[in-house]
């Protein structure tokens, strides 16, 4: 049981990026400190996420009707619009976090 717990841990530390690494090394050595305003911190990030996600621009887009069909069926078996998939596709693509499978 304790290697499974080991090779589990291994498994989650490998997808665990460097800041999320640096927040669970301060928390193991117990040097987190607490944030001073609690609501005001949460308030700054609601409007950074806010900003981020705004979405001000309207694009016209011409794609097949096999491909429109695809993407209202992926979107269907996800629970959302077919915009909101499409808007989202393409903001991972922007952002890098889209990859291509060989």
């Amino acid at each position: 049981m304790y290697i499974m717990l080991l090779l589990a841990w291994e498994i989650i530390m490998d997808k665990l990026d460097d800041e999320e690494r640096e927040i669970l090394e301060a928390f193991d050595a117990g040097t987190l400190t607490l944030i001073a305003d609690k609501e005001k911190e949460l308030e700054k990030h609601r409007q950074y996420a806010a900003a981020t996600f705004k979405k001000d621009k309207r694009i016209s887009l011409r794609i097949s009707s096999r491909d429109l069909a695809a993407l209202r069926k992926r979107a269907l078996a996800e629970g959302m619009p077919y915009q909101t998939l499409i808007a989202s596709v393409l903001h991972k693509y922007v952002d890098g976090r889209l990859q291509e499978v060989a």
